[in-house]
C-alpha cells in the first residue's frame, strides 16, 4: 500500500534481541500501534461497561474467517468486515430493543459463535486454519497488515481528538449529552465501529481467547493508579505499551519460549497486582 521501510529501520534500532529479523520488526511496529489503541479504547469500554461487547466481537472472528474461507475471501478482509458488522448490529439492537444490553450482546455472541462452529464442524481444513486466530501470533504480521494498522491508528487519533470528551458525557448521561447538543447516536455507532476494528486486528496478535484482556487489564490498572479520567487514559497507554514490548522481548527468549500474546497479558496482570497494592496503600494513608 505504501512504503514503511523507514519505520522498519527505526524498529531495527530498538535494543531488543532479534530485531535484525524482518518479522520481529513488523511485530514490534504492530504492537506499538495496537497497544495505545486497545488501552485508550479499553478505558472507554470500562466507562461504558462494554467488556462483554468486545468479547462478542472478538469471538465473531471465527464466523468471519469461516465465511471468508467459504466465499474465497482472504480472512484478513472477511474478519474485520464481519466484526464491524457484528459491532454495529449489537449497537443498533442495544438502542432499539427493550432488552437489557447484556442480554442483547449474549444473543449476538451465541449466534456468531454457533455460526462459526457450525461451519468449522463441516470442514476439518477450516478448523486447522482457525487455530491461528484462536491463539494469535503477532510474529505473523505482514507489511500489508502494518499499513492497515497505520490507517486505523490515524482514524483512531482523529476520533479521540473529536470524541473523547463527548463520549465521557454520553457514558455518564445520555440526557446531559443531548442537552449539550452532542449527537449521541453518531458517536456511539462510531465508537462501536472503531472498537470492532481494533478488536479484530488484536485477534491477529493475541488471539480470540485473550483479546478482551488486551482492552480490560490496562484500563483496570489505570483506574487504580489514576485520579482523573485523563490520568486513566495515559496510565492505560503506559501499561499497555510496556507490557506489549516486554512481552515480545521475553517471549522470543530461548529460555522463555511462550506465546507472545499470553506473555503480554501476563505482564499486564503483574501491572494490575502492583496497581492494587498502590491503590490499597493510598487508601490506607487517607484513613
Amino acid at each position: 500500500m505504501f512504503d514503511i521501510s523507514f519505520l522498519l529501520s527505526l524498529a531495527s534500532s530498538f535494543p531488543l534481541e532479534g530485531m535484525d529479523m524482518r518479522f520481529m520488526q513488523q511485530a514490534l511496529l504492530a504492537l506499538v500501534l495496537l497497544a495505545p489503541m486497545t488501552a485508550a479504547l479499553g478505558v472507554q469500554v470500562v466507562h461504558y461497561r462494554m467488556a462483554f461487547f468486545s468479547d462478542a466481537v472478538g469471538h465473531s472472528a471465527f464466523a468471519g474467517v469461516a465465511a471468508g474461507l467459504i466465499l474465497g475471501i482472504h480472512p484478513h478482509i472477511s474478519m474485520p468486515l464481519f466484526g464491524l458488522a457484528v459491532g454495529l448490529v449489537i449497537m443498533f439492537m442495544q438502542r432499539y430493543s427493550a432488552l437489557p444490553s447484556d442480554t442483547v450482546i449474549g444473543v449476538v455472541f451465541s449466534a456468531v459463535v454457533a455460526a462459526g462452529l457450525a461451519v468449522v464442524s463441516r470442514d476439518n481444513t477450516i478448523a486447522r486454519d482457525l487455530q491461528q486466530f484462536l491463539y494469535g501470533d503477532i510474529l505473523t504480521m505482514t507489511e500489508a497488515d502494518i499499513c492497515w494498522l497505520i490507517l486505523l491508528f490515524a482514524a483512531f487519533l482523529l476520533f479521540q481528538i473529536f470524541a473523547f470528551n463527548r463520549l465521557l458525557y454520553s457514558g455518564t448521561s445520555g440526557i446531559i449529552a443531548r442537552t449539550h447538543r452532542i449527537r449521541v447516536a453518531l458517536y456511539e455507532y462510531s465508537f462501536a465501529a472503531l472498537l470492532a476494528l481494533v478488536v479484530m486486528f488484536s485477534v491477529w496478535g493475541v488471539g480470540v481467547l485473550l483479546v478482551t484482556a488486551m482492552l480490560i487489564v490496562p484500563a483496570a490498572c489505570a483506574r487504580n493508579f489514576a485520579q482523573t479520567a485523563g490520568g486513566m487514559f495515559w496510565w492505560a497507554i503506559l501499561v499497555s505499551l510496556t507490557s506489549s514490548v516486554a512481552g515480545l522481548a521475553l517471549s522470543v527468549q530461548p529460555w522463555m519460549g511462550t506465546a507472545t500474546g499470553a506473555t503480554i497479558i501476563l505482564i499486564s496482570c503483574v501491572w494490575f497486582v502492583v496497581s492494587v497494592i498502590v491503590s490499597a496503600v493510598r487508601n490506607e494513608s487517607r484513613v
